[in-house]
């Protein structure tokens, strides 16, 4: 082990660490939560979407009891839902199986629904300081520029490589040196234009001392996301608008939204003989694909239900909702899009 590694980045982090409303806590649950709405997100994003979630659910049992769509509702504007949805699955774990009370044992904390290697690490490092690795992608980036590895980060089997040269340096403070390695990751070691000399281990660090911090990650390119069309059908009915709730499995699962039609399934049910109005296309971008969607404001018809018909859109699953009442439901992000292209307003 690297003493002096781990000696030097926490007194780093000690005098440079951002106040974060989760760092004043050692509190599991909050800290779960905070990982949680961390992966994919920036850190400006989460801290308003933390304080309000937390407000509404100051406990395991308080999220556990609620339904999904007010924890949807209270996680609206966050993206990767999914991540509040398995938050929810996994409080009513705790409450079922713990009486509420979180797990300290790591293997149970592994078994509550979405909590893979890095969350694991991360709360059982922070909330009860044991010695395990909490490896995400600044960690990853700290150590192949440390050692200078050319193992390719976006190989998941790579990760034990990541987190045995972690455990290499684990010194008897996992809390501070885990989070002292994702600050340094977040603050100085950057993936780009990278702070190397303010870095508190810039003289142990292989990549600064021999001039090859550029090269380090290395990960091969992504594909280029896959774009799929669609129209976006606004159907007014009795001065109401038609939502759709979204499939249990898939993108935006039980997020509600409007029907989505693929551009081939428009042109062969037969939609282009209605009168609409169409709008600018509007774009929302996931991991591997891009939605490209045109909005469409159509009045309700029987000519339009057979459009839909053929196009296998069920009108009994489309709810009429007024204008004010569109707030109360959690519409997904790319929705909300589409919505204001219309210049329909959701507060």
């Amino acid at each position: 082990m690297n003493t002096n590694f781990a000696t030097l980045l926490i007194d780093w982090f000690e005098e440079n660490k951002r106040e974060m409303p989760w760092r004043k806590t050692s509190n599991p649950y909050c800290i779960w939560v905070s990982e949680v709405m961390l992966q994919q997100t920036q850190v400006a994003t989460v801290i308003p979407y933390y304080i309000r979630f937390m407000e509404r659910f100051p406990t395991v049992m308080d999220l556990a009891e609620a339904t999904l769509e007010d924890v949807h509702q209270y996680w609206q504007g966050l993206g990767y839902y999914r991540r509040g949805e398995n938050l929810w699955k996994g409080a009513k774990v705790i409450a079922e199986r713990w009486q509420g009370e979180f797990p300290r044992d790591p293997k149970l904390v592994s078994e509550i629904p979405g909590v893979g290697p890095y969350t694991l690490g991360a709360i059982c490092s922070i909330a009860f300081h044991l010695p395990l690795p909490a490896v995400d992608g600044n960690v990853m980036r700290v150590m192949s520029r440390w050692y200078c590895l050319s193992d390719d980060i976006g190989v998941a089997k790579n990760r034990k490589i990541f987190e045995a040269k972690v455990m290499d340096n684990m010194p008897d403070d996992p809390n501070r040196f885990n989070q002292g390695l994702m600050e340094l990751g977040a603050l100085i070691c950057t993936p780009q234009n990278p702070k190397c000399e303010e870095c508190p281990v810039k003289s142990l660090c292989q990549a600064y001392q021999t001039g090859t911090v550029n090269d380090y990650p290395v990960k091969e390119k992504k594909l280029k996301k896959v774009e799929e069309k669609y129209y976006a059908l606004m159907i007014e009915k009795d001065h109401k608008i038609g939502m759709i709730k979204r499939p249990e499995d898939g993108l935006l699962a039980n997020l509600w939204g409007v029907p989505l039609i693929p551009e081939k399934k428009w042109q062969e049910a037969g939609f282009e003989q209605l009168d609409f109005i169409e709008f600018d296309s509007v774009n929302h971008i996931f991991t591997h694909k891009k939605w490209r969607m045109t909005p469409i404001t159509v009045k309700w018809s029987k000519s339009l239900i057979e459009c839909m018909n053929r196009a296998e859109i069920n009108e009994d699953e489309i709810v009429y909702y007024d204008e004010s009442k569109l707030k109360d439901i959690p519409i997904a992000t790319a929705f909300k899009k589409v919505l204001k292209c219309v210049q329909i307003k959701l507060n």
